[in-house]
């Protein structure tokens, strides 16, 4: 599975975790639990990169950490 940064946060909107991967365009998903979210979204991101490649997209190669401290 390709290595792209993946940012978790709690939303009380949704009143779940929320999972975004900033790298692919909407890539998102969430989950009850932190982990939850985590393993939503890394089926997301393989969904993503199918779909890309179905429809002949390109997909971005994983640049790793985005956000500096």
């Amino acid at each position: 599975m390709p290595k792209y940064e993946v940012i978790i946060y709690w939303s009380a909107e949704d009143k779940a975790f929320v999972a975004e991967v900033p790298e692919l365009s909407g890539c998102a998903a969430d989950g009850e639990t932190y982990q939850e979210a985590l393993a939503n979204v890394e089926v997301i991101i393989q969904e993503w990169i199918d779909t890309a490649k179905q429809l002949r997209r390109p997909v971005p190669k994983p640049k790793g950490r985005l956000v500096y401290a």
